[in-house]
């Protein structure tokens, strides 16, 4: 039975049974203390907390989910996956423990040919809370599963919890027993290889706080409703159904293991670690496909750092199975072609989606090549100061800076007969590790319990009038103060204010929030912030400039109109802008973000290279032919597929509901969903100048501009600083280029005679310095402050020099200067110098603890430095005390 048709089999029997089916969440997680959707009830929390009110009292799902906190096991079990899909069925106050068990057992067991599952009873195994006595009676009753083959479990396996304060309940899962041949019986409880979770029934009625850990938490009271939330693993039950050994074997993830498999010329099976590699990619693409698709894109931090790293790891165990070349155009293609029945959006989307791929992993695979130099570098030094282990610190700089990966250092390593400190490593990570968490911990600690909003969230959505009016009378549903919910707030008091309808725009789509203030009887606030934290609530956070605010008052909103208007400039001549990329790129040049405020807009978007000057110049002119043209800008509201077939462009980054505003300006010309607020012809926005274009990630682009009276001030400035040029040069404008470029040859032809000059120079200081050397020893020794120079250049020239002049002696030149301020060592050392034992890299680290810093190099020539330049007499005794103990 195919992936597909499991999930489908799922979604009608529960659709015939009064569920509503809603389409897979985003990856992307809408709660800001969770970056992914990691488990199916995530999008569901603010129903179940009664937040936001349920849509259907029932409900039917497969969730895309990504959890990547077991990533280590990825490949080495049957079950552990980054990527996978969650079917359930939920209940929001209507059916409860007795519903949920007669719906699975009658899915799980009904045969395939009536449209059921097909499990024999007599492989199903149950868990219950340890006190739950009413599920473990309902299973025996409803299921006639006897009672040993029903055990209970305590909170760690069977009470769920999202581990942070929220939602929570007893839970009751079911086991699949896979037979003898994987493990003892004995039931779940003795064997959870043998005995598989395959469905787990959350019982959710209660609201936890204070989580300190899996089994240490308080229960803090009951939720509004008792709730059903269940969880069936659609890849688990797919490897049962296939009748394969795990889940990266079934039809969805096996094609792109096969490729991985021709690729490398290796064969799936033949070799315990080169399946796990195998496994590992077949995973890792698949997860990337995914986020990818949901619009994340590989970078340095959140979501897009977890993307780069199931990349690199498969890129990684690519390379192991011997692939040295890029890989994702068939990986991906691979994948794409097993999960676009599911997910149709991949195909719409994969010229997105292959263009941030390929251009990661050739961005890696130069990222290898440069840090196998680093770590060619490192093994030579380690062996040339006779050590048979590379540094726990060194592997870790190549892991943390390079993204060069642990055991890739540890295989180039015992190539060349040295180990790594493994020890040292694993405690730089433990360490980094901890600053994470703590980190991590630390933001959750700073966001807001979104509970607190729902007593005014189930009085209505907050009613946003602001695209017609600028004020708007309404009242004050409620306050909040320091994050708790608050009668009145006073005079100097910054809080958070809730009404019953808005003018004021809330950030979102990329357009800030607006500035204004609300006034009411004997009271005025200053809006600071406008946001949204629970779908249909509007927040403003305010400071009260006058008075006191109180729960039930008349409040006016007042926008700011000159801000507004700038504002809308701004976000119109954002989709002009966007417009004309495309216009002039093509349709590969997509919206990856954006931000627009009053008078100024910056726009990311999809594309490999630098925009060459001609191309800028044509894109701003496209924009502001558009301007001067007073194309009409129209809104209207409509259902998500009509503006699709409509031509719509959907922007990642963006939700969007079954209903969606679509805004156009010049009709098609321009043509997206957007909630923003816009002005009513083009010729509103006044200018458009474009004044930077850079890179900010691979295949990703940013244009900046300025709009309306700010782009107007801008060419001012600029026309002025022309006019004073010309005056100062005595160069007409059109010669005023010409004229600049001669003063820059001029300026360099200077610079480069005056180098001539210090370099004559410093090689007359040579045979002065060369003079000074003294023996310790078996060796020649110098050790001279060379004082205040230009650049570290300067020293590593005079010491490569005294050195050449002392030769073919066995001889170490140790020259220490300061180069603003800051001291500067250099070591050089001769052939026969190196055969007596004299290392440049050891003596500039002993110099540099001296400095106050650090430096390192080759054994014939190194550098370092530090932040004390008093100290530099101090470190060349160091280096003499150091060559004569040789």
């Amino acid at each position: 039975m195919k992936t597909a048709e499991i999930a489908q089999r799922y979604l009608d029997y529960f659709e015939k049974n009064g569920h509503t089916i809603v389409p897979s969440a985003s990856l992307v997680s809408d709660d800001p203390s969770i970056m992914f959707t990691i488990a199916g009830m995530v999008p569901f929390i603010p129903h179940f907390t009664g937040v936001v009110p349920a849509p259907h009292p029932r409900i039917a799902d497969v969730q895309k989910c990504i959890r990547t906190n077991d990533i280590e096991e990825v490949g080495k079990t049957a079950r552990h996956g980054t990527f996978f899909q969650m079917m359930g069925n939920w209940s929001f106050g209507d059916y409860f423990k007795e519903g949920a068990i007669t719906h699975a057992w009658t899915l799980l067991t009904t045969p395939e040919a009536d449209g059921g599952l097909g499990f024999a009873p007599e492989d199903l195994w149950v868990t219950v809370y340890e006190t739950d006595d009413e599920a473990a009676e309902l299973w025996q009753r409803i299921a006639g599963i006897p009672p040993e083959r029903i055990q209970r479990m305590g909170r760690e396996d069977n009470y769920w919890h999202t581990g942070q304060p929220g939602p929570a309940g007893p839970c009751s899962e079911i086991y699949y027993d896979r037979g003898p041949a994987y493990g003892q019986d004995g039931g779940p409880a003795v064997d959870d290889n043998r005995f598989l979770e395959i469905w787990n029934l959350v019982f959710m009625q209660e609201r936890v706080a204070d989580v300190r850990s899996k089994v240490d938490f308080d229960i803090v009271g009951p939720l509004p409703e008792k709730n059903i939330d269940t969880g069936f693993g659609l890849e688990r039950v797919a490897f049962i159904k296939q009748g394969v050994e795990n889940m990266y074997e079934t039809d969805q993830v096996r094609p792109v293991l096969d490729r991985a498999s021709e690729l490398s010329g290796r064969a799936y099976g033949a070799d315990a670690d080169d399946d796990v590699r195998f496994r590992v990619i077949a995973d890792h693409v698949r997860s990337s496909l995914m986020l990818l698709s949901d619009g994340v894109t590989p970078s340095n931090e959140g979501r897009g750092y977890i993307l780069r790293r199931l990349m690199r790891r498969a890129i990684r165990s690519m390379r192991l199975l011997g692939v040295e070349g890029p890989t994702f155009p068939e990986l991906f293609a691979a994948s794409r072609d097993v999960m676009k029945v599911t997910y149709p959006q991949i195909i719409e989307d994969w010229d997105r989606i292959s263009t941030y791929a390929f251009a990661e992993e050739e961005t890696f695979l130069r990222t290898l090549s440069s840090g196998s130099a680093i770590l060619d570098e490192a093994v030579l030094a380690a062996k040339g100061t006779g050590r048979d282990t590379l540094a726990g610190d060194r592997a870790f700089l190549l892991h943390d800076t390079y993204g060069f990966p642990i055991d890739l250092t540890m295989e180039i390593a015992e190539e060349a007969g040295l180990g790594v400190d493994r020890d040292a490593f694993d405690g730089l990570m433990a360490a980094q590790r901890k600053r994470a968490k703590e980190d991590a911990r630390s933001r959750k600690s700073r966001i807001a319990d979104l509970s607190v909003y729902s007593a005014f969230r189930a009085q209505g959505e907050t009613l946003f009038t602001g695209y017609d009016d600028l004020a708007t009378e309404s009242s004050v549903l409620g306050l909040l103060v320091d994050g708790q919910a608050a009668q009145s707030a006073t005079e100097g008091q910054v809080a958070e204010i809730i009404l019953a309808q808005t003018a004021l725009y809330a950030e979102s789509g990329g357009q800030v929030a607006d500035k204004g203030t609300i006034v009411g009887p004997g009271y005025e606030l200053e809006v600071l912030d406008v946001q949204r934290p629970v779908s249909g609530l509007i927040s403003h956070t305010v400071e009260v400039t006058r008075g006191e605010v109180g729960v039930g008052q008349p409040a006016t909103t007042v926008v700011d109109e000159s801000n507004r208007r700038a504002a809308q400039q701004a976000h119109s001549a954002t989709h002009l802008v966007h417009a004309a990329l495309r216009d002039t790129l093509g349709s590969g040049a997509t919206q990856a973000g954006s931000l627009n405020r009053a008078g100024y807009l910056r726009f990311d978007f999809t594309w490999g290279q630098a925009l060459s000057g001609e191309t800028k110049s044509e894109i701003e002119e496209i924009a502001n032919n558009a301007v001067r043209s007073g194309l009409e800008v129209s809104t209207r509201v409509m259902s998500l597929d009509e503006a699709k077939a409509a031509g719509a462009m959907a922007l990642f980054g963006e939700k969007y509901g079954d209903t969606v505003r679509m805004v156009d300006i010049g009709g098609p010309w321009s043509r997206e969903l957007c909630g923003g607020t816009h002005v009513s012809t083009s010729s509103e926005i006044g200018l458009i100048s474009l004044t930077g274009e850079s890179s900010v990630g691979a295949s990703n682009r940013r244009v900046e501009a300025l709009v309306g009276q700010d782009a107007f001030r801008e060419l001012t400035a600029e026309r002025a600083l022309v006019s004073e040029l010309t005056a100062s040069l005595k160069t007409p404008k059109d010669k005023l280029a010409e004229r600049v470029a001669e003063l820059a040859a001029n300026l360099k032809s200077a610079e480069k005679r005056i180098a001539q000059y210090e370099a004559k120079a410093l090689q007359q200081r040579v045979p002065e310095i060369a003079r000074s050397a003294t023996r310790a020893g078996r060796l020649l020794l110098v050790a001279e402050s060379v004082g205040e120079v230009q650049s570290a250049d300067d020293v590593r020239t005079l010491a490569t020099q005294v050195r050449e002049r002392l030769a073919p002696e066995p001889v170490v030149v140790a020259l220490a200067g300061v180069v603003s301020g800051r001291p500067i060592v250099v070591v050089a050392t001769t052939p026969e110098a190196r055969e007596a034992g004299a290392q440049a890299g050891s003596f500039v680290k002993i110099a540099s603890q001296t400095l106050g810093g650090g430096g390192g190099g080759k054994p014939d020539l190194a550098q370092g430095g530090g932040s004390d330049a008093s100290a530099v007499p101090a470190a060349l005794d160091a280096v003499r005390s150091a060559v004569e103990a040789l």
